[in-house]
């Protein structure tokens, strides 16, 4: 696949208003069952001039690969090491040792330049009900202190991101922004937090799931056309989705007492397949629409011409092995395909340079497995839903972009996605009989059978490293504990 992506994801110096408005990164997550090798990761980032990466952890292969790359780094703690964060001290201080101190570079040396420690993975998502909120702020406190006696609190600040759905507004309009109220006596707290040791709010704007879930955003709207109808508030015009969302939030924090509280888009982006108006060409137009409104620096009728002070773009690369409970579409936010390759072309205008896919990219054999037509195919449909429940099947599902082609080749899709993601093992595309393997490519018009990628960073050794981290910090909670026992 070879379209160039004139997409500028940079480090964007703005002299507006004595401050820098618009740095501009990505989000880098390895929920992938074959990701692409981390130092081929860093090289396309470094390729492509993008100068700032959020992680949703501290795999240590990643920030080894990240180090004297003089990429701002946002490193981030998983949900599941929350408890034992807030419960112990010990904890906090070995994590931030073992992740962050080990690494960190000062200066120019050839360590990670740390910016930010994200704790949690939004945290305050509404499908995780309250099983957070208890950790959150004694977590943060006990990573802060722990920084501060690692002399490096002045360096890096700690940061929570919050979910699209941490505030909303019945009405539509950002006048009526608030935060969920399950979340009022937390948020406070947090935000008394961030502001005491000048950190911004992360939070996720989301116009693609205002538009999929607001009959009233229309996807004009969503995507920064010019034709969108405008949606008032009382004498404030908004023009498009994004707009909209960041006011709202505005609001919100100016109720509760903040509102010149900074603002860190941590989480925006447009799938390009597993549901409708999640193609490429799609993307494409939201993406271009995005970026000239940053670089713009028009900001929001609620804070004209200071838009957020950074913002990471969800996200570099699709990952197959991502969480499909909000939808198909979770395993398809890359700017890049999960090889490193550029979905789309988009046109920056100034100074825009096209950017450069992943190079010398190792895939496994040039195999695939497909349906035996010569088989009795009356279950064929049942043991592909069993592969598929294994399997990243979001391309076949309604709206994604193999979702057309006809029995039994749908059938073949789920085998191959099967006998990929398990390293192409021959007893993989067996299937009862089902399955038979080829050299012949079955990909068609825009649905495309892919070949994994040859690689021992493999999804197995990613999740060792963070049960490893689990047990490490639950052994070093219960050791604290024991001490009053």
């Amino acid at each position: 696949m070879s379209p160039y992506l004139t997409l500028l994801v940079l480090l964007l110096a703005i002299p507006s208003m004595g401050s820098l408005a618009g740095a501009i990164g990505v989000n880098w997550g390895t929920n992938a069952s074959h990701p692409l090798p981390p130092a081929k990761v860093v090289e396309l980032l470094k390729s492509n001039n993008i100068a700032k990466v959020k992680l949703f952890d501290a795999d240590p292969l990643v920030l080894e690969a990240l180090s004297g790359s003089n990429i701002g780094v946002t490193v981030g703690i998983p949900n599941s090491l929350l408890k034992s964060l807030n419960s112990s001290k010990k904890a906090a201080e070995s994590w931030v040792h073992d992740n962050v101190t080990r690494y960190f570079s000062a200066g120019h040396g050839n360590g990670v330049r740390f910016e930010y420690v994200a704790l949690g993975d939004e945290p305050f998502l509404q499908s995780y009900s309250e099983q957070f909120h208890p950790f959150i702020i004694g977590a943060a406190m006990n990573i802060q202190i722990a920084l501060g006696r690692a002399n490096l609190a002045s360096e890096v600040k700690v940061v929570v991101p919050c979910s699209f759905d941490t505030f909303l507004s019945e009405s539509g309009k950002p006048s009526g922004g608030h935060f969920r109220p399950d979340l009022n006596k937390t948020m406070i707290e947090l935000l008394e937090f961030l502001s005491k040791h000048h950190s911004p709010f992360f939070v996720t704007i989301s116009p693609f799931i205002s538009f999929h879930q607001n009959k009233n955003i229309s996807l004009d709207f969503a995507l920064f056309k010019e034709t969108a109808h405008p949606h008032k508030d009382s004498h404030k015009t908004y023009k498009n989705s994004f707009d909209l969302s960041y006011d709202t939030l505005v609001t919100a924090l100016s109720t509760v007492g903040f509102p010149e509280m900074d603002i860190v888009v941590a989480q925006i982006g447009w799938p390009t397949d597993g549901v409708a108006n999640a193609t490429s060409s799609t993307a494409e137009i939201f993406m271009k629409g995005l970026i000239n409104h940053l670089r713009s620096r028009s900001g929001t009728p609620l804070r004209p011409r200071n838009p957020p002070i950074e913002t990471y773009i969800y996200s570099l690369l699709d990952e197959d092995q991502r969480r499909t409970a909000t939808g198909n579409f979770e395993r398809h936010w890359g700017v890049f395909t999960f090889d490193g390759q550029a979905k789309y072309h988009l046109n920056f205008g100034q100074n825009a340079e096209k950017l450069v896919n992943a190079r010398n990219v190792e895939y496994l054999p040039s195999r695939w497995c497909v349906v035996n037509n010569n088989k009795d195919l009356s279950n064929a449909t049942a043991v592909a839903l069993e592969a598929c429940s294994v399997a990243d099947c979001s391309a076949i599902s309604p709206g994604g972009s193999c979702y057309n082609i006809s029995w039994p080749r749908n059938i073949s899709y789920a085998f191959n996605s099967y006998y990929q993601q398990h390293n192409q093992r021959h007893d993989n595309c067996d299937f009862g009989g089902l399955g038979l393997i080829t050299t012949v490519d079955p990909s068609a018009d825009n649905c495309r059978f892919s070949i994994e990628l040859r690689t021992s960073y493999s999804a197995s050794l990613h999740g060792a490293y963070l049960f490893l981290w689990t047990v490490l910090l639950m052994f070093s909670t219960f050791t604290c504990l024991s001490k009053f026992t």
